[in-house]
């Protein structure tokens, strides 16, 4: 308060008016240092708009980086559950194939078993034949 009496005295005691204006804009210029333009101020309107951006943009981000959690959490569970299912598929497809050599084999010996028959058979049917040319060549 002091300092506005004191620019009132000094104003009423120039000499002219350029003094009186010089004056004046001192004081002008003293009252812009001391306090900064309005533009530059924060007001609680454009604080709280401010907050009410970042809180958004805070929740959108948590949403996101939710998002992406659980998207990594069920790769993880794919790739936890892939070896799994791959070994899985492995046993089933080498029991199917073991399944088709063993009735593979079990044909096989079956025409073996049959061959082996069929040649004792004949063999058999031979010597019955020469045993019996035999004993009707040597009796008679």
């Amino acid at each position: 308060m002091t300092s506005v009496i004191e620019l009132y005295e000094q104003i009423s005691s120039a000499p002219d008016e350029k003094t009186r204006a010089r004056l004046i804009v001192e004081a002008i210029e003293h009252v812009e240092r001391r306090f900064p333009a309005v533009n530059d101020l924060a007001t609680n309107a454009s604080l709280r708009e401010t907050e009410l951006r970042l809180q958004k943009e805070i929740e959108q981000l948590r949403g996101d980086l939710q998002k992406e959690i659980e998207q990594l959490r069920a790769e993880t569970r794919q790739m936890e559950g892939n070896p799994r299912t791959e070994m899985k598929q492995i046993e089933d497809n080498l029991r199917a194939e073991l399944r088709q050599m063993e009735g593979n084999l079990k044909a096989e010996m079956g025409r073996h078993k049959v061959d082996t028959i069929k040649w004792t058979l004949g063999a058999l049917l031979a010597h019955t034949t020469l045993i019996l040319g035999g004993m009707r060549y040597f009796f008679g």
